[in-house]
């Protein structure tokens, strides 16, 4: 990897604070919480070295990522009952690969004695709204309930 590649893979982790938002991760991918909660639960699969297209990732790397995406739908499906979840590489502005898991509500869901709805749906996701973004300490409980429905 050249240094500009490290740098990217350097920027992207620190903009998604993917190391303190972690959840949890393999050798190849980290999933963490995404910094914007755009839908209750909303998250970030990212490989953990740089890669600028989804054709650069190994066959070893995606069967990684077949085990981590089962271990994420079940956590967030158990944490927070979400109705369909989408996963969205747009790579236009972070050109590393990386995909946004943008849990799907129907309905309200309540957590953390915030009501959080999902302002796109049945369409796409609200990528710009980050719901209670001003409350203390929103982000690390929905972080711990995932983290405890992940290990269970």
């Amino acid at each position: 990897m050249d240094v500009d590649e490290a740098q990217l893979l350097v920027d992207f982790r620190g903009k998604f604070r993917v190391d303190e938002l972690l959840i949890a991760s393999t050798p190849a991918w980290s999933w963490s919480l995404r910094p914007a909660q755009a839908t209750l639960g909303a998250g970030v699969l990212s490989l953990n070295r740089y890669a600028a297209s989804f054709s650069d990732v190994s066959g070893a790397e995606l069967a990684e990522m077949a085990v981590l995406v089962g271990q994420l739908e079940k956590a967030v499906k158990c944490a927070f009952g979400y109705d369909v979840i989408n996963y969205l590489m747009l790579m236009m502005v972070d050109k590393h690969v990386h995909f946004h898991v943008i849990p799907r509500y129907q309905a309200a869901r309540r957590f953390a004695g915030l009501e959080w709805l999902d302002g796109g749906w049945p369409a796409m996701p609200a990528l710009s709204v980050s719901q209670h973004a001003e409350h203390e300490g929103v982000l690390s409980a929905v972080r711990e309930a995932l983290g405890l429905a992940c290990a269970g």
